[in-house]
């Protein structure tokens, strides 16, 4: 690909998302009401989220994807009881370490 090219897709990438996030500031003009798009455009941002890290998560072993499950499960949980970032990704990165160690083990 020769640096003409480039520029072309990005120019046609960067108006292509300008476009997606300008076009609904230019149509809405007055406050939505809907109680049902209110909650749908609420929701938004974490469901993508969580389509972007959940498969992540499961392959980010390189390819222990039990371990990488046990990982995600204790991450899961202790979110849930302590929402703290820092204790959810060391607790995250230590199950998925001592999993790999007891497979790696039990394996051989």
């Amino acid at each position: 690909m020769n640096n003409s090219e480039f520029f072309l897709y990005l120019l046609i990438m960067s108006g292509s998302t300008y476009l997606i996030r300008a076009v609904p500031f230019a149509l809405m003009r007055k406050k939505i009401k809907n109680p049902f798009i209110n909650s749908f455009l609420h929701y938004i941002p974490y469901t993508v989220l969580a389509a972007m890290t959940f498969p992540s998560a499961l392959y980010a072993t390189g390819g222990n994807v039990p371990a990488a499950a046990v990982g995600l499960l204790a991450a899961v949980l202790v979110s849930l009881k302590t929402k703290n970032l820092t204790v959810v990704a060391i607790t995250g990165c230590v199950a998925v370490f001592l999993a790999d160690l007891i497979f790696s083990v039990l394996a051989a």
